[in-house]
């Protein structure tokens, strides 16, 4: 077969390609570069993105085009593809639609005239709304007529010559125009969204079943987690069909133990799907910057104990809408403001909230703009006057949130689902009983006799105007090796630090002293307001890493994060110690001691 002529492009923009069949070929659009839009949740390994391409006679269909950064690159391929084959026709088959992979089909439409869009009902109005709608991220703006579209209203067959396709539409409420596609003959599905991570992986597959678990179960978290309902319906149905390779639109594809990642996917969802309080997360988004501070916040309440149902109000019936609202035990609407207005699907949905809400439950709002914010004006006063009390302050983000402002977001998520807990622990039991034998269950208080060594974990990550800082009160400490040195430790899911405790993240242990622990233990243990500096006012030093070092400590450790390991309503983490030092030689450790188990 033909090889095809892809050039490497730039140092962080890179290609691989690899051949799945005769006429179906993957190029890998390869980004090493951090800061990009919806990387605010990576774990700071760059990502890439899957497009797939098939010959079928004249017509070369695209499957997943990618979006506008990749463009050049993208024009070069298909050009190469036009001129060795003889190719008169494209067929772009999107299920994933935002205003950037608008523009890369705007711009591939003039200059390949016979083109065609091949996507889901709810695809075909996103595609319809932001062809002529000019997106304020953007400089450039063009209008052209919009492409012939063929829509796939449930399942679409398409049999090609030796190519068989089964697209299959898997509407979800973050990206409503899902489209995956199943090719018989290879055994292999094309995922999308759903089953992937953010690796900028030169191989064709992951090496091992949980070589990529981590990432993908990061991914889930942070994106997937909000609509675990309708993931995990996705995934059982997916499940039955005769699968050899996953390839999702992000990361490696995934050949191994298919059958138990498949029923990972449904545990995480599972695991969500609790009594718990939940929230109503309303929102509409244009560009996706509205979606994205929406997701920083669910990140942030799904610490806690707290499940969020996300709702996309412009592809959801008011039937669903209400039903969500009476079952919620709190609200966050977002919009984004698009001509100096809410869009009208936000207008209705703030309608039916105002109708069906209940004003002794907490409200949030939240929303992006380019010029102007009259959206968040209306649903702030809409809501207030209509005698509805907000948990924190309307969240105004011009444009999309970097990642300081991304940070800040998770921590007014924790906030809000902490006094949705607080709130629901309030109501009326029928027997205290449990709690009373928490307080004097033997177990506990023998567990409560552990102790450990008083400590002020610090970390701090990233640079200039994307550095985030973090700290946390620790006791939950111990030596876990000797060679390498390594230590283990606890750290509760709903604390904001844990975040910066990624696998290959850095981080410094402070160990305080028994005769100067009581200023640190005030200021770290005091809840902080989301976004403040939990060192302002104080003399810090650095580790070589550029850890943090308080003042007043008995001695410091730098350690390098090198296993997580998920364990009930903690993460324990191991961390293999790098550099350290002793600040007060005539002193001893200060040790927490408790009466139970039961609580800190």
């Amino acid at each position: 077969m033909s090889e095809i002529n892809i050039s490497l492009l730039s140092e962080n923009q890179n290609l691989s390609k690899f051949e799945i069949a005769d006429n179906f070929t993957c190029i890998r659009f390869l980004d090493r570069q951090k800061e990009r839009f919806e990387l605010e949740f990576n774990l700071e390994k760059g990502t890439s993105f899957n497009t797939f391409f098939i010959r079928n006679n004249e017509e070369l269909l695209i499957i997943h085009p990618p979006e506008k950064q990749y463009l050049n690159s993208f024009i070069e391929i298909i050009s190469n593809f036009f001129n060795q084959y003889k190719l008169k026709k494209i067929n772009f088959i999107s299920g994933h639609i935002n205003p950037q992979i608008i523009e890369t089909i705007k711009n591939v439409s003039k200059r390949f005239q016979d083109l065609t869009i091949t996507c889901s009902n709810p695809g075909f109005k996103l595609i319809s709304e932001l062809w002529n709608q000019r997106n304020p991220n953007l400089e450039e703006f063009f209008e052209i007529q919009l492409p012939k579209i063929n829509i796939v209203k449930k399942e679409l067959n398409l049999e090609l010559s030796n190519i068989s396709l089964e697209l299959i539409p898997i509407p979800t409420a973050r990206w409503p125009g899902g489209l995956i596609i199943y090719e018989r003959n290879q055994e292999i599905l094309l995922s999308e969204k759903i089953f992937s991570a953010h690796i900028a992986s030169e191989y064709w597959s992951e090496t091992n079943r949980i070589s990529t678990e981590i990432d993908r179960k990061h991914f889930y978290d942070c994106l997937m987690a909000p609509m675990s309902n309708q993931v995990v319906s996705i995934t059982e149905k997916i499940a039955d069909y005769d699968i050899k390779t996953i390839a999702p639109l992000h990361g490696p594809a995934i050949e191994y133990s298919l059958k138990s990642f498949f029923n990972d996917y449904i545990r995480w969802g599972e695991n969500l799907s609790t009594n718990n309080p939940k929230i109503a997360l309303i929102y509409a988004s244009a560009y996706g910057n509205t979606a994205s501070i929406g997701d920083a916040l669910a990140k942030g309440i799904n610490r806690t104990s707290v499940e969020v149902e996300s709702i996309n109000c412009e592809f959801t019936s008011n039937d669903v809408l209400i039903k969500s609202i009476h079952n919620a035990d709190g609200y966050l609407i977002g919009s984004p403001t698009l001509g100096g207005h809410a869009p009208t699907p936000i207008v209705s949905a703030l309608g039916t909230l105002l109708a069906e809400g209940n004003r002794d439950k907490p409200v949030g709002i939240f929303g992006s703009f380019g010029w102007s914010g009259e959206a968040i004006d209306l649903l702030e006063s809409k809501l207030k006057d209509g005698g509805f009390q907000f948990s924190f302050d309307p969240i105004r983000i011009k444009f999309s949130p970097n990642k300081p402002k991304i940070k800040e977001l998770e921590e007014i998520g924790t906030h809000f689902g902490r006094k949705i807990i607080k709130k629901a622990k309030k109501k009326p039991r029928k027997s205290d009983t449990g709690m009373i034998t928490s307080k004097t269950d033997p177990k506990l208080q023998a567990l409560g006799r552990v102790i450990g060594s008083l400590c002020v974990l610090t970390a701090s990550k990233g640079k200039d105007e994307n550095n985030i800082k973090g700290a946390m009160l620790a006791s939950w400490v111990s030596q876990a090796s000797f060679s390498p040195p390594g230590l283990s430790i606890a750290v509760a899911k709903d604390r904001s630090v844990e975040s910066l405790l990624q696998i290959g993240d850095s981080f410094a242990l402070n160990i305080l002293s028994e005769k100067d622990f009581k200023e640190p233990l005030k200021r770290f243990t005091k809840p902080f307001s989301p976004g403040e500096d939990r060192f302002e006012g104080i003399n810090i030093e650095l580790t070589p890493n550029e850890q943090i070092i308080i003042p007043n400590s008995l001695a410091w450790l730098e350690a390098a994060v090198k296993e997580r390991m998920e364990c009930g309503d903690h993460w324990v983490i191991y961390a293999e110690v790098l550099h350290g030092n002793i600040l007060k030689s005539d002193c001893l450790t200060a040790v927490h001691h408790r009466k139970t188990g039961a609580n800190y």
